[in-house]
């Protein structure tokens, strides 16, 4: 199976990429109105990739006469829309975004993506430039040979915190995971009206973040082929993790995820917020925030710096009644000229021309904060791991045990050696299924 190894660094990767991607000539003939009058039709996840990019749908639409209809959810309904429609075959879906590190082996082993790479080598526009796409997130994307997503962005979780706070408080800038807690601790005491710390607790979400710290910390989801989750790497993990959230985090924060994180920290109610940099944008809409901010990867652990870093792509359906049309669409949506467009509306980009362009530079340049984005970004590409819950078929169900590991000590409902041991049960039966 080709596919990027789910713990190796991204900068590792791109020098071990697998699979040949011989030199893409555009069709000479290749013409953006070859499918005027037909309609695709898009399952968005509500994230802001999709409603940046769906403000230009009228551009789209004039382009190819492609009438495009969109259907938008946020992402846990999302997929469950997607898995009832592809597992029955429908044709009511022909383009979705799908997260490769999460559900990329189970989608590809039940055959739901259509494999994109003909068309990346015969039905290309001139300008597109698929080469010019991050080798490591585009090798991401392939099992078994086909390239099952186009790469939307670049994105991992990470720290934000305010300034303002930290001073106010006399805390230093956190340079070890351990500083987290004593920070969260001091800010606790100096202002009770803020919100310590603040993290994904929501059981299937958390496992993106919860990732940063069990890397950081020096564990992993397997050793040996079998769950880790009783390591003392891995204990150390789920108390470290739970433990912040419980003691200093939001009210319910069992239910949070990237929306209620983000209104939390823009509203000025969190002092530290560990959640995604695709999120910079809403954490920045009003302006409260560009100037009392510093962004940061997660502090390193005993094991070290290793950041979650993974990417959307834009998917067809092999079910898809119109796959030739659904093709434009995603050509259009990914190409430098709308990659560019994105990037300075905070969409951090999979293309390296589009980090090097000079419009994006005088972007960044507006605002330091912007800079600061952009550079933690790179330590994300440098250093990530994209491995996201258990390396296996079934990853998205394994996140649901993670994630109950850590409700577990969270909400105080069992020790750490009951929760890591239920993981490891639950997980080692995962993997040991097909």
């Amino acid at each position: 199976m080709a596919i990027l190894h789910r713990s190796m660094p991204f900068a590792a990767a791109l020098l071990a990429a697998s699979v040949s991607w011989p030199a893409v000539s555009a069709a000479a003939d290749f013409d953006w109105r070859a499918h005027e009058g037909e309609t695709v039709n898009f399952l968005a996840n509500n994230n802001p990739w999709s409603t940046t990019l769906l403000k230009y749908q009228g551009d789209f639409e004039k382009l190819t006469g492609i009438k495009l209809r969109v259907d938008s959810y946020q992402e846990q309904q999302m997929r469950q829309r997607l898995t009832t429609v592809l597992n029955a075959h429908s044709d009511e879906v022909d383009v979705f975004m799908t997260l490769p590190s999460r559900e990329g082996m189970q989608y590809a082993a039940a055959g739901w993506y259509k494999d994109l790479k003909p068309y990346t080598e015969q039905t290309v526009s001139p300008d597109y430039k698929f080469g010019d796409l991050s080798k490591a997130l585009v090798e991401a994307a392939v099992f078994d040979g086909a390239l099952t997503g186009i790469p939307l962005n670049i994105e991992g979780p990470i720290l934000y915190y305010r300034t303002d706070i930290f001073e106010k408080c006399g805390v230093p800038k956190p340079e070890k995971i351990s500083d987290l807690q004593t920070a969260a601790k001091k800010i606790k005491e100096c202002d009770s009206s803020t919100t310590p710390f603040a993290s994904r607790g929501l059981k299937p979400a958390l496992a993106y973040t919860f990732s940063n710290f069990l890397h950081n910390m020096g564990g992993s989801y397997l050793k040996d082929g079998k769950s880790a989750f009783c390591t003392p790497e891995g204990k150390a993990a789920l108390t470290t993790y739970a433990g912040l959230l419980r003691d200093y985090g939001p009210p319910g924060v069992v239910n949070y995820s990237f929306y209620q994180l983000t209104s939390l920290y823009r509203a000025g109610r969190s002092a530290m917020s560990f959640q995604s940099s695709n999120e910079f944008p809403g954490v920045m809409e009003g302006g409260a925030r560009l100037k009392d901010t510093a962004l940061m990867p997660l502090p390193a652990g005993d094991g070290g710096s290793h950041p979650t870093t993974i990417g959307w792509a834009l998917s067809v359906s092999a079910y898809s009644a119109h796959p030739d049309a659904a093709w434009y669409f995603v050509q259009w949506a990914t190409s430098p000229e709308m990659q560019a467009r994105l990037a300075m509306e905070g969409i951090a980009p999979p293309r390296a021309s589009v980090r090097d362009n000079a419009d994006y530079k005088a972007w960044l340049a507006e605002e330091p904060l912007r800079q600061s984005w952009q550079d933690t970004l790179q330590v994300l590409a440098d250093q990530g791991t994209s491995e996201v819950g258990v390396p296996i078929i079934r990853n998205p169900e394994s996140r649901e045990y993670i994630g109950q590991a850590v409700n577990t000590l969270l909400l105080g409902t069992g020790t750490v050696d009951e929760a890591c041991a239920a993981a490891d049960q639950a997980l080692n039966g995962l993997s040991a299924q097909k």
